[in-house]
């Protein structure tokens, strides 16, 4: 690497605030802590909301829902977003387990006899806006000339087996077992000389979501 110690971005070890999985009670958490820190009584919100302190309390303990429009004049009278009132809601998070060899094998444009590339998985719709595709690819014939790919995104690559020559752009890399690549897939790009098969390496590719 050019650039040496230098920090992540992020602290992939940071643990976020505890998320709730019921949506009521999420709700009323946070309504119940933006009351406290804005010193307001039960009463005080009630009023402003225009609701009684016995519908506030069961707000705020979760144990009735609220309606959209309900959400929306307490978020009113708290002063804060009403998207703010959901912050504390965990999501259903994309995960796909893939066992070993159960993988799905796809044809890709320009795939030849002996080239085989094996889909391990598949997050699409999500909340981050990235989709992500990873490849089990295995390269076991010598060909002419090796099908360029260019497509949007990055792709990460991971040297396995074998030894080959990578194009990206007007560069290219020696791949051997242990190395890896990260680049702008924007870029033509694809293998160019199979020195020694066979090859298998690891493809990671991550575009933006359709909107």
């Amino acid at each position: 690497m050019s650039e040496t110690k230098k920090g992540l971005q992020q602290n992939p070890h940071a643990v976020r605030e505890i998320r709730e999985k019921n949506l009521e009670v999420a709700i009323g958490r946070q309504v119940r802590e933006l009351r406290k820190r804005q010193r307001m009584t039960v009463a005080d919100l009630a009023g402003q909301a225009g609701l009684s302190v016995g519908m506030l309390s069961k707000i705020e303990n979760g144990v009735t829902s609220p309606s959209l429009s309900t959400i929306s004049t307490l978020a009113h009278a708290l002063r804060v977003p009403l998207v703010q009132l959901f912050s504390g809601f965990e999501e259903q998070r994309g995960c796909m387990h893939v066992k070993a060899g159960d993988g799905v094998e796809i044809e890709r444009e320009g795939t030849r006899a002996g080239h085989q590339y094996q889909l391990l998985g598949h997050i699409g719709s999500n909340n981050s806006g990235v989709v992500v595709e990873p490849y089990m690819i295995t390269l076991e014939n010598p060909t002419e000339r090796f099908p360029i790919f260019q497509h949007e995104g990055i792709e990460i690559l991971y040297m396995l087996e074998g030894e080959m020559t990578y194009r990206h752009g007007d560069q290219r890399y020696l791949m051997e077992p242990g190395d890896s690549l990260v680049f702008d897939s924007d870029a033509p790009h694809g293998p160019e000389d199979l020195a020694a098969l066979p090859i298998r390496y690891l493809s990671i590719i991550t575009y933006p979501q359709a909107r």
